[in-house]
């Protein structure tokens, strides 16, 4: 097969997996159904290790089809399945259409092997202590997801709003205005600098990021050494003149070596066709060692720095539980005179408590993107420092749907398990508090009930106060943490009802006071 034909084979692949995960993370409209979302994000590697790891179910296993794939063929999760290997694939390809004047090439670079590992073992050692904050760092698909909803969501929404715009001027309501609730200035900051970072080396140097950061490149890179199919140099053919070096995007050809990394190599095939003397193909490894007519470079692995790396992680673990002991305010847009303080944030329902939460979500922000509400947040320091990024139900933005449990459906990695949606009705993710001095029934003498009113377990009730005035009560025992109650709350400048997070998630009581909603016969004539 032409390097060509696999060059258009790579580029159609990829066109196949980046454009329905990226529609995925972006909808608004919520078109993809969760269980298609599922199969669309199938074979991305960690969120499925993870999810493998929770459920133990064939249908996490994806991580497994992309190492029987990469033992065959090489790298071809980097090269076409991966978002963000793609995503810098664009990039390069921008910035070599902008430099096309000056013949951008690209040199063959040294492998930083200690780098490599290093960047490959943290996140296994955070991971084993409890934590995913390295993966959420450095996880490809988490990287991608964040970007897509910080940076192409925004644009999705102002492109309806302007369709919405126009259309409703001819009078035509097909498309209705969406508007973003929240505006997390800390979470999208951390984002842009990931991208910038990532985006930099991708313009500059091609597959960078996936050859020295990318845990997940490094692990399925060492693995393609044994992969059947490779990248091979035949030596009687090769003038070493350097072509396919200047076309490698990934620096891994020693043209004067005759030599191919194939722990960087991302089968992008873009130096096959580059070759003037067809020296450079892409064929059965095995059969052609034997040959003789091919070299292959073999990779060291130093396994020397595995105590320094158990140390360092002891040492950030110990740093991230200082910096969980910072409490942040509850955000509000006037002055406030009692300040309201959160001891937990609130962890979704189906992650059951907030430390499994913490160990398992890799904030790739796809519950965020789809959460109908979007009471679903990034995160700061509400977790603490190795909780950054992972989302929270931010009640001040919004509330949790009593009918809704989309985050659950979608939840690649298993941080958020799927949950009936009975069990999340009595799943109890916090308890409400009530500040009397804030509330204006008591400040104001005036009557109101908003908290009460939105409760949709009735753990809220109007008691007598003051002559005819009622005042809000919570009963904890029916409570299930939802913060309609808060996000109702019309007290300013800080709310007169709040939620406190639990850290372990319990279950509420059913409120046998609550009446049957009538049933209605839609087979007789409308009521009114």
């Amino acid at each position: 097969m032409s390097g060509s034909l696999l060059r258009k084979i790579r580029i159609f692949v990829s066109m196949l997996f980046i454009v329905p995960t990226t529609f995925l993370l972006i909808d608004i409209y919520g078109i993809i159904p969760p269980d298609i979302s599922n199969k669309i994000l199938f074979l991305q590697f960690i969120p499925s290790v993870l999810k493998y790891i929770t459920v133990f179910s064939v249908t996490a296993s994806g991580f497994i089809a992309v190492l029987l794939i990469t033992l065959l063929f090489g790298r071809v999760y980097c090269s076409s399945i991966c978002p963000l290997g793609v995503m810098q694939d664009v990039i390069n390809w921008i910035s070599g259409k902008i430099k096309r004047k000056k013949k951008r090439t690209f040199d063959f670079l040294r492998e930083q092997k200690i780098l490599r590992f290093v960047l490959l073992v943290l996140p296994i050692a955070f991971f084993l202590f409890g934590s995913s904050f390295a993966l959420n760092l450095l996880d490809p698909y988490s990287l991608y997801g964040r970007f897509s909803g910080n940076f192409l969501r925004p644009l999705l929404v102002g492109a309806n709003n302007l369709a919405a715009y126009f259309f409703e001027l001819l009078r035509i309501y097909a498309v209705y205005p969406y508007s973003l609730k929240e505006f997390n200035h800390w979470p999208f900051l951390i984002t842009v600098l990931f991208f910038a970072f990532v985006a930099v080396m991708a313009w500059k140097k091609g597959r960078l990021y996936c050859n020295t950061v990318c845990p997940v490149g490094t692990l399925l890179g060492y693995l393609s050494k044994l992969s059947l199919f490779k990248i091979l140099i035949n030596h009687e053919d090769c003038l070493s003149c350097g072509i396919c070096a200047k076309e490698c995007k990934a620096s891994c050809i020693d043209s004067e070596n005759k030599t191919v990394d194939m722990t960087r190599c991302v089968l992008c095939f873009d130096c096959i066709p580059s070759c003037p003397t067809e020296g450079i193909t892409f064929g059965n490894s095995f059969r052609e060692i034997r040959k003789g007519n091919y070299a292959q470079t073999e990779i060291q692995v130093d396994n020397s720095k595995r105590d320094f790396l158990t140390k360092a992680s002891v040492y950030f673990l110990s740093f991230s539980a200082i910096a969980a002991q910072v409490k942040k305010k509850i955000v509000v847009t006037k002055p406030s005179t009692i300040p309201v303080f959160r001891k937990n944030a609130v962890s979704p329902p189906g992650s059951v408590s907030i430390d499994r939460f913490n160990g398992r979500c890799t904030a790739c922000h796809l519950c965020v993107s789809s959460c109908p509400t979007q009471v679903l947040q990034p995160s700061f320091l509400e977790y603490g420092f190795l909780g950054m990024l992972q989302p929270r139900m931010d009640n001040i933005t919004s509330f949790c749907n009593f009918e809704c449990k989309i985050c659950a459906d979608v939840c690649p990695t298993g941080a958020i398990l799927p949950i009936d949606l009975e069990k999340k009705k009595l799943t109890q993710i916090g308890k409400a508090k009530f500040v009397k001095d804030n509330c204006i029934v008591q400040t104001q003498k005036t009557d109101c009930g908003a908290c009460s009113e939105h409760c949709p377990t009735k753990a809220v009730r109007m008691i007598a106060f003051e002559g005819a005035l009622l005042i809000p009560e919570v009963r904890d025992d029916y409570c299930i943490g939802c913060g309609a109650c808060e996000y109702a709350c019309p007290t300013i400048p800080y709310k007169a009802i709040y939620i406190e997070g639990n850290r372990s998630h319990q279950i509420a009581k059913k409120n046998t006071e609550l009446k049957k909603q009538e049933v209605i016969n839609t087979e007789e004539d409308f009521p009114f």
